[in-house]
């Protein structure tokens, strides 16, 4: 089975019309997961900044925002990640990646082996393929 990490920007295209483009790409590893022929790894941090922007930015009120997340979390196919392996953060942040988030994504794709990372993120893309660990975008 596949495994996929996703990024903040990839849920928030998921479950927003700020991109149909981008929505159109990230709605099919959905549907994979919710059938369980993919796993999506979800990081709490990913999480974390997925409210605050769905609230500072979106303007979502928060219990809109709760049941996205309780609904997320307990799609089959879906595992959040609660751990964060500081070391493994450190080999990435701040060089070559200077976003604190993005070197925990990173990370974790460090650390599962033939995962795959989703981001539309571009510059984060670019430092993935630096490390030489797959991205999907």
């Amino acid at each position: 089975m596949k495994k996929y990490i996703i990024d903040t920007n990839a849920l928030i295209s998921f479950v927003t019309d700020r991109n149909p483009d981008q929505q159109l790409k990230i709605a099919p590893l959905f549907e994979s997961a919710a059938h369980l022929k993919a796993l999506i790894l979800c990081h709490q941090y990913v999480l974390t900044e997925f409210i605050h922007v769905m609230d500072r930015v979106y303007h979502v009120p928060k219990d809109e925002i709760g049941r996205m997340i309780a609904d997320l979390t307990d799609m089959p196919g879906i595992e959040v990640i609660h751990e964060i392996d500081f070391k493994a953060v450190l080999t990435c942040w701040p060089d070559p990646i200077p976003d604190f988030g993005d070197a925990v994504i990173a990370s974790v794709g460090k650390i599962i082996r033939r995962s795959i990372i989703v981001t539309f993120d571009r510059r984060f893309s670019k430092n993935l393929k630096s490390l030489g660990l797959k991205f999907l975008g």
